[in-house]
C-alpha cells in the first residue's frame, strides 16, 4: 500500500475531527483553564487561584441550591416528557386523519424557539390576565402567582419544559412502537394476552433502546436549560428557579467573575458525565435490542 493509502483515511476524516475540536474540545480545555484563574474579562492579567473558586463554590449556599433546582427540575421534566408522551405514542400509533392531524398539533411546539415560547407561557401564566388562571377559575380555583411564587415557579418551568417536549418525544415513540415486528402483536393475540401483559412483557421491553436514548437527551438537555429562567424567572423568586446554566451566565457576563463561572460550568460537565455514565452502567443490561 502506497503512502497516500495509508494517510487516506486520515485525510477524510481530519476536517471532521478538526472542526470537533476547534468547537467542542478546544472550549472544554480552555474552561477548564480558566477555572483555576480569577479573571475579570477584560483585565489582561489573570491571577492563578488553583481549586479557589471550585472551594468557594462548594461553600456557597446559593450555588448549593442551584444544583438542587436543576436536579429537581431535571427529574420532573425528563420523568413527565417520556410518561406522558409515551401514553400519547400508544395513543396516536394508528392511521387516521385525526390521529395525523393530532401528531402534527402536539409536535408543533418542538418547531418554535424557546425565546417565543417563553414570551407566550409568560402571558398564558400571567397572575391577573393569564389564560391559565381564567381556565382554572371556570373549575372554581383561585388565581396562582405561577411564576413569582416560590411554590409554583419551579413547577411552571416544568411545564413549559414538557410542553415543548412532548410532541418530539411521542414521535420517537411511535417510530419505536412501529419497529416492532408484527409477529409479536399476532402471538400475543394467539395467547389471549391482555393489553396491560403484551404491553409490559413484550411491548416495553422492546421500546427499552428507545426509552433509554430520550431518557439521556432528554436530561442532558434539562441540565441545560436557560431560555426559558432568562426571560420568564431571572432564576426567581428568591433563587427557587435557578438552574446551573443560568447561574454560570449570570457570574460570568453580569458579575464577569469568569473564573467563578468557569468553576460552575466545569462543575455541570461532571454532573451530566457522571450522571451518563451512572445510568448507561445501570440500564445497559436492561435494554433490549431486536
Amino acid at each position: 500500500m502506497t503512502l497516500w493509502g495509508k494517510l487516506r483515511p486520515y485525510a477524510m476524516v481530519a476536517p471532521a475531527i478538526t472542526i470537533f475540536s476547534l468547537f467542542f474540545i478546544y472550549p472544554i480545555l480552555y474552561m477548564i483553564y480558566l477555572s483555576m484563574y480569577e479573571w475579570n474579562f477584560i483585565s489582561p492579567n489573570k491571577n492563578f487561584v488553583g481549586l479557589q473558586n471550585f472551594t468557594d463554590l462548594l461553600q456557597e449556599k446559593d450555588f448549593i441550591q442551584v444544583i438542587t433546582n436543576s436536579t429537581i427540575y431535571t427529574i420532573l421534566t425528563v420523568t413527565f416528557i417520556i410518561g406522558i408522551s409515551l401514553l400519547f405514542a400508544l395513543w396516536l400509533n394508528r392511521i387516521g386523519t385525526f390521529h395525523s392531524f393530532v401528531q402534527g398539533a402536539i409536535f408543533s411546539p418542538h418547531i418554535v424557539s424557546w425565546v417565543s415560547i417563553s414570551m407566550i407561557w409568560t402571558w398564558v401564566m400571567d397572575p391577573q390576565f393569564g389564560l391559565l388562571n381564567w381556565f382554572i377559575g371556570l373549575f372554581g380555583f383561585g388565581k396562582l402567582a405561577w411564576l413569582s411564587s416560590t411554590s409554583t415557579s419551579l413547577i411552571s418551568l416544568v411545564i413549559v419544559a414538557v410542553w415543548k417536549g412532548l410532541g418530539y418525544n411521542t414521535l420517537v415513540f411511535i417510530a419505536g412502537l412501529q419497529s416492532i415486528p408484527k409477529d409479536i402483536y399476532e402471538a400475543a393475540s394467539l395467547d389471549q394476552s391482555n393489553r396491560w401483559t403484551t404491553f409490559h412483557k413484550l411491548i416495553f421491553p422492546m421500546l427499552s433502546p428507545t426509552i433509554f436514548f430520550l431518557v439521556i437527551i432528554n436530561m442532558i438537555g434539562s441540565f441545560q436549560v436557560f431560555e426559558t429562567i432568562a426571560i420568564m424567572t431571572q432564576g426567581g423568586p428568591v433563587n427557587t428557579t435557578n438552574t446551573l446554566v443560568y447561574y454560570i451566565y449570570e457570574y460570568g457576563f453580569r458579575f464577569f467573575k469568569i473564573g467563578y463561572a468557569s468553576a460552575a460550568g466545569v462543575i455541570l460537565l461532571f454532573i451530566v458525565g457522571v450522571l451518563t455514565l451512572i445510568y448507561f452502567k445501570m440500564m445497559s443490561k436492561r435494554v433490549h435490542y431486536q
